[in-house]
């Protein structure tokens, strides 16, 4: 039996608009096989993208075993989860910029933005955790950045 949505008008719009756009997305965005997971991935350059599906990406990486390189100019946004990886390494120069979540430039719920930080913050080392909930999930119209160099002295080894 169908049950009226709780929610109502622009919010109920606003909810199904977000779920619809997160489906397509990570729909076709090409999942990692087994046989397509490189054992050394490097990235270069890398300005993000959603959520979902890195963490689908980043799972497959880890189950294989995989290595991973932060070696480009720029690690933005989503590309900044590797970093929780055991067997990541970062060049020194390297720009990482975080920013909190949003639906596309555009602020998410209170619940929702908490449940996205925290999957974001949950891919990331224990003190980067911490000043990415303190400090970078406020930011949601530019990034905090952060050098390779910042996060070789929180840990992260050197490449």
């Amino acid at each position: 039996m169908f049950r009226k949505p709780r929610i109502s008008g622009r919010r109920a719009l606003a909810r199904v608009t977000m779920c619809i756009a997160v489906a397509f997305s990570l729909s076709s965005q090409p999942a990692l096989t087994a046989t397509a997971v490189p054992r050394v991935l490097i990235v270069r350059n890398d300005t993000g993208g959603m959520v979902g599906a890195r963490v689908r990406e980043i799972q497959a990486l880890k189950a294989a075993g995989s290595r991973v390189q932060l070696k480009g100019k720029y690690c933005l946004s989503a590309c900044t989860m590797y970093l929780g990886m055991q067997k990541v390494c970062v060049n020194p120069s390297t720009r990482f910029g975080f920013h909190g979540p949003s639906f596309y430039g555009r602020p998410l719920a209170p619940r929702d933005f908490e449940r996205w930080s925290r999957v974001m913050a949950s891919h990331y080392p224990e003190q980067l955790r911490s000043w990415f909930l303190r400090e970078a999930r406020y930011e949601l119209n530019g990034y905090k950045n952060l050098k390779g160099s910042d996060l070789i002295r929180m840990g992260v080894p050197r490449c």
